[in-house]
């Protein structure tokens, strides 16, 4: 690939053999800086998923074990593709389906496939926002409903919080507020059997497949790793930006938000368990039933919970809407880009006015009394899963061997610098291709 810097034009030296100039991201824009970069993918990456999928998983799965093929897909599988994705769309400067014409059109299908699993992620993350609304509304009354027992919706087996005296102090969201839950679940009693039972290592459970199964899910699911928002974020980069450190950066923050939640969550479970004298796996439980059940129930027992309320639920609606925001961007730059002629006038908006109303009738259906059991489908099997290890297996065969791995450290090491281009990034990318096709077929 050659390069002339002169007025920001690129010779770009694709599969075919024939030259292309394209200069950066006319008519598309680019980011201002980089820190306008980095907070929108770290938005986008960071959810809701982060404070209620990754801490059950752990504790599922052998606890602290669980750590150990978690950290391997992470460094051989997430970090990589996390940086592969990224490069790609800051390589072709184009959305995450024309990116594919420039690189391999035999694999653009995984484009269209990417975003259809960004529509459902669309469906079902507008109702979890939807009830951190209704949450956020009961905040405002003089009694929070759930920190006392007497309704109707109430089991025998409910007791009313206590409220101990704790002091406690907020500056930003989201991590401040999740440090606070933290604080406060680590001091009740009881709280130390909870993060016991999360850290506890049980060995023979590295021998179940199922534990690689969800490792690996939770590290691309949490990543966003094939599903386009990073080569969609990443074609607003200037061509010769340095994505590397961003990329480590943002998937370390990603991790240790998780793993930051997995505290918060178990310190509070304990608690539970020791004031109930049940077991702790009769109480934790996956999905939002942890957002909207064991938060709620810590924050009931903050002073001025009221005051503690609106600040958690205002963090998760954050936390939906960054994503939500970012898929559906995402999602329009693709079409844009697929579809020049949508920039024009209204177009953009009117398209971008029809995928959300499409998707806000679909999503009514998970508000029904079985709407549950529909939102635990899609999360499950739809927005992660299999379905984003196949997605990512192909990625990386069609760069790393179907438009070969010469090419892609000759493309990508003519924008990051000479010393940039080394063995290991061949080693990360046969690594990744090594193990997504052996715990992916179980």
């Amino acid at each position: 690939m050659a390069m002339n810097g002169t007025n920001g034009i690129h010779t770009v030296l694709v599969p075919n053999g024939h030259p292309q100039t394209s200069i950066d991201n006319e008519g598309r824009g680019n980011w201002r800086n980089k820190a306008e970069f980095f907070l929108t993918v770290m938005g986008a990456i960071i959810g809701p998923g982060n404070v209620w999928r990754f801490p059950y998983l752990c504790y599922r799965n052998g606890g602290g074990v669980f750590f150990i093929p978690y950290f391997l897909f992470m460094f051989t599988c997430g970090i990589p593709l996390f940086f592969l994705e990224t490069a790609l769309g800051q390589y072709t400067s184009q959305g995450s389906i024309t990116c594919w014409r420039k690189m391999c059109p035999l694999f653009e299908g995984m484009g269209y496939a990417s975003h259809l699993i960004i529509l459902f992620s669309a469906t079902s993350y507008i109702v979890i926002i939807a009830w951190a609304f209704f949450y956020l509304f009961s905040s405002f009354s003089a009694d929070l409903p759930w920190a006392t027992c007497g309704h109707e919706w109430n089991t025998e087996s409910c007791l009313d919080p206590s409220h101990p005296n704790a002091a406690f102090f907020t500056a930003t969201f989201p991590f401040i507020m999740l440090f606070v839950l933290l604080i406060r679940g680590v001091t009740l009693p009881g709280a130390m059997d909870g993060i016991i039972y999360y850290l506890y290592p049980d060995i023979s459970r590295l021998s179940d497949p199922q534990v690689w199964m969800d490792a690996g899910t939770q590290i691309f699911f949490s990543y966003a790793i094939g599903l386009g928002f990073l080569t969609s974020l990443g074609s607003y980069n200037t061509f010769n930006n340095d994505c590397y450190k961003d990329c480590f950066y943002l998937c370390l923050l990603n991790s240790a938000t998780s793993i930051v939640s997995g505290f918060a969550i178990f310190s509070i479970l304990g608690f539970m368990t020791n004031e109930q004298g049940v077991d702790i796996s009769e109480v934790a439980q996956s999905g939002p039933g942890l957002a909207f059940i064991v938060y709620p129930r810590a924050v009931a027992m903050m002073p001025m919970p009221q005051v503690w309320s609106v600040c958690f639920f205002l963090m998760i609606i954050l936390l939906g809407l960054d994503s939500q925001f970012v898929g559906l961007e995402c999602l329009m730059t693709s079409l844009t880009d697929l579809f020049p002629a949508l920039r024009r006038g209204y177009r953009r908006e009117l398209v971008l006015l029809a995928i959300c109303s499409t998707c806000c009738i679909m999503g009514l259906s998970l508000v029904t009394e079985g709407g549950m059991y529909l939102l635990q489908l899609l999360d499950h099997h739809v927005c992660s899963g299999t379905t984003l290890l196949l997605l990512s297996f192909c990625q990386s065969v069609s760069i790393a061997w179907v438009y070969a791995i010469l090419k892609s450290l000759q493309a990508y090491g003519s924008h990051l610098g000479p010393n940039k281009s080394s063995d290991a990034w061949n080693h990360y990318q046969r690594g990744a291709e090594a193990l997504i096709p052996k715990w992916g077929t179980y």
